[in-house]
């Protein structure tokens, strides 16, 4: 195994970040640590009466888009949601960015978009292979997908967690 890369790294940050976020409004929030299937971070209420799981995706913040995988097309449950992470460099002037998706809102827009990709001619007029492409990316604001969904309405909209554990 080669060594580590900046991305690795950075991608272990925004599970610890994201948890912090989560501790700062009130709830327990463990890193998996990879230990956990589609779960980077396991979250309850402070009773320990309701709980929820959250996947994160990292990106640097400035980018134009962050991949999320054939996963995200899948609808985990109400209790399941997306972190998107924009982790800035270590030097960089930019700030945090989160962007906190629903599992239903984003398996419903990663497939609509990833079908509309699929079925628009690829760059040269050829019919593009969808059978065997794997990767799937969302457009950061201010960019929009083709089918004009935006994460926009869930910038910093950790509430929706707080909600879903609320006893």
């Amino acid at each position: 195994m080669g060594p580590r890369t900046d991305k690795g790294y950075r991608g272990d940050a925004a599970q610890f970040f994201v948890a912090g976020e989560l501790c700062r409004r009130q709830l327990v929030a463990v890193v998996t640590l990879g230990n956990c299937p589609n779960t980077d971070i396991l979250i309850s209420n402070a009773a320990g009466t309701r709980f929820c799981h959250v996947q994160v995706k990292t990106f640097v913040p400035g980018n134009r888009t962050v991949s999320v995988g054939m996963k995200a097309e899948k609808d985990y449950g109400s209790h399941f949601f997306w972190v998107l992470a924009g982790i800035p460099l270590p030097d960089s002037s930019n700030g945090f960015e989160f962007f906190i998706v629903p599992s239903s809102e984003m398996a419903r827009a990663v497939r609509n978009s990833f079908q509309l990709w699929a079925s628009s001619p690829g760059a040269k007029g050829q019919q593009r292979n969808s059978a065997t492409n794997k990767v799937r990316t969302l457009y950061l604001p201010p960019r929009t997908e083709k089918n004009g969904w935006s994460l926009v309405p869930y910038r910093n909209d950790w509430q929706r967690i707080v909600n879903a554990v609320a006893p």
